[in-house]
């Protein structure tokens, strides 16, 4: 069996579930004695080990019993329920990490994978003055941002195909020079081999395929899941088949969003207007 590589940074659920590798091997137990001595199953307890599953605080309860570690499991499960980063996303970045091919769309903000760590700190401050982070929250949120965009530097490259509402490149986010070097990155992000970036114009109206940001991933199995959020909550889909009309609309909308030049003209034009 391949053992699956955690990186306890990327996320509070795969910090937990490093933490409980550790721990778990440290004593030379299996998944199994653990999962027969909690009460769950062997496949639980795994993917709560991988960050595709956050703890709940009955488990961390039953593993502080196991483990006898007086409560260390139920605050660390606590950092994880009241982590920033919405239900479904936590799983979903360790699928990101392997996709051979991601498709995003965005509305209103520039997407995180193509954000400056400038532009990333402006929004999370932004949340923290509106009281919907902690600053602790917000660290923790420009953290796993980093490390998601080391991973598309890795080889092989996965492709990047990135439609963005006219509405990311014309809201401004941290001030002129922010925003400035933020569309320079774009254009250059445009210039790579393995991406196509479009801008999905306001003149396509009620013709634009999503009202929220979607994300669909092809993994190198070729199966296909997609991740869609709203303010409050988060959902992974992991069925192929229900990934399909998705996939269909995400084509649609590339087919009437401006071609990736015309983009990179449209950005270039508006750069032009900051200093």
């Amino acid at each position: 069996m391949n053992k699956v590589e955690l990186d306890p940074d990327s996320s509070p659920a795969a910090a937990f579930g490093a933490f409980l590798r550790t721990s778990r091997e440290a004593r030379g137990w299996t998944q199994d004695e653990v999962a027969e001595a909690t009460g769950y199953s062997a496949t639980h307890i795994s993917a709560v080990e991988t960050g595709r599953r956050p703890p709940t605080t009955r488990l961390a309860l039953r593993l502080d019993l196991t483990f006898g570690t007086d409560g260390v499991f139920k605050r660390r499960a606590g950092d994880v329920k009241y982590s920033a980063l919405l239900e479904g996303f936590p799983e979903y970045v360790t699928h990101e990490r392997r996709a051979v091919e991601l498709r995003l769309f965005v509305l209103g903000i520039v997407p995180g994978l193509l954000q400056t760590k400038e532009y990333a700190a402006a929004i999370a401050a932004g949340a923290v003055r509106r009281g919907s982070i902690t600053p602790e929250q917000a660290d923790e949120r420009v953290k796993v941002l980093a490390s998601r965009q080391a991973q598309l530097r890795r080889e092989p490259s996965p492709l990047v195909h990135v439609v963005m509402d006219e509405s990311c490149i014309r809201r401004p986010v941290g001030g002129p020079s922010v925003m400035a070097a933020q569309l320079d990155h774009l254009m250059d992000f445009a210039e790579l081999p393995n991406t196509v970036l479009q801008v999905a114009p306001y003149a396509i109206g009620e013709d634009r395929s999503f009202d929220l940001p979607v994300n669909v991933l092809t993994l190198p199995s070729r199966a296909l899941m997609s991740y869609a959020e709203s303010a409050q909550q988060g959902h992974l889909e992991r069925d192929s088949e229900a990934v399909l009309p998705v996939l269909t609309s995400y084509y649609q909308l590339q087919a009437l969003a401006l071609s990736q030049a015309e983009s990179v003209a449209l950005i270039r034009q508006l750069r032009k207007e900051l200093p």
